[in-house]
């Protein structure tokens, strides 16, 4: 393939070893690699964007290897994104990379993940986009995720990458040789249980920290071909998972079993919905 133009962000932060990993592996493939990625952790920000406080960005070229351009910003991922799109680079990217994220993205999981709302400011922009992902908070073994999300989007990009497709790649934490098969996979269900715990601080005031427990609901119907695997039962099995996703929320049910309007219309001036 000839040489890329990637930009690659993340939610864990500069100074985190997936996004080093990431880098240096695309850069080594002979792609020109730009980072632009927020100063510290930004985890579970969701696609939220700055708008009442100046964004900031410093180079930190020194922090990857020779050949790679780099920004920490103070902003979100999505912000980062941004900033390089329509900032920061000279070039638009050819492909948009998040991650490696340190921990799971699986089910409805992305709603929430910073690096994949990243990977989605690209794709809202008409840019191939890949959110990655190792699947455990401890494992530091980041090369095969790497390599294979590399692959990924080298095999997407020369087969024409689908107009508004974002990829959600979540990789085991096993060593390559280990690793089960890729697969297309649907989304699962994620919910957490006991979500807040009340504490006290030293002055006697309560205050809340978010330290829910997963449950995955395996029978929960989900979108997406029925032979597919979901994401969580894939990757809990060994595999690679890899889910199509796109920045769209319109409701995909039968329209036909909502209500009719008519009724809530009031006499006079037409209300503005």
């Amino acid at each position: 393939m000839p040489p890329l133009r990637i930009l690659i962000s993340n939610d864990d932060g500069v100074f985190a070893a997936g996004i080093r990993t990431l880098a240096n592996a695309a850069n080594a493939r002979g792609h020109t690699v730009s980072v632009v990625c927020p100063d510290q952790e930004r985890s579970a920000t969701g696609h939220g964007l700055t708008l009442q406080t100046p964004i900031r960005a410093e180079r930190a070229d020194e922090l990857f290897d020779d050949g790679i351009t780099a920004w920490a910003c103070s902003g979100t991922p999505s912000d980062c994104v941004k900033l390089a799109l329509f900032s920061l680079l000279d070039e638009w990217p050819d492909l948009v990379l998040s991650g490696i994220n340190h921990g799971p993205n699986l089910g409805t999981d992305v709603l929430y993940s910073g690096t994949v709302s990243a990977a989605m400011e690209g794709t809202i922009e008409g840019l191939p986009a890949l959110a990655v992902s190792s699947a455990d908070f401890q494992w530091r073994q980041f090369e095969p995720a790497a390599g294979l999300a590399l692959d990924v989007a080298e095999r997407m990009l020369a087969e024409e990458w689908p107009q508004g497709l974002l990829l959600n790649l979540n990789v085991p934490p096993r060593p390559a040789e280990s690793i089960g098969p890729l697969r297309w996979c649907r989304i699962a269900v994620r919910r957490y249980t006991d979500q807040f715990e009340r504490r006290i601080d030293p002055r006697g005031r309560s205050y809340y920290w978010l330290a829910g427990e997963v449950a995955n609901d395996l029978d929960a119907a989900v979108a997406g071909p029925p032979l597919w695997p979901t994401d969580v039962a894939h990757v809990h099995a060994g595999g690679a998972s890899l889910s199509p996703l796109q920045p769209e929320f319109f409701w995909m049910g039968d329209t036909t079993t909502l209500p009719n309007l008519e009724a809530l219309n009031v006499a006079g001036p037409q209300r503005t919905l």
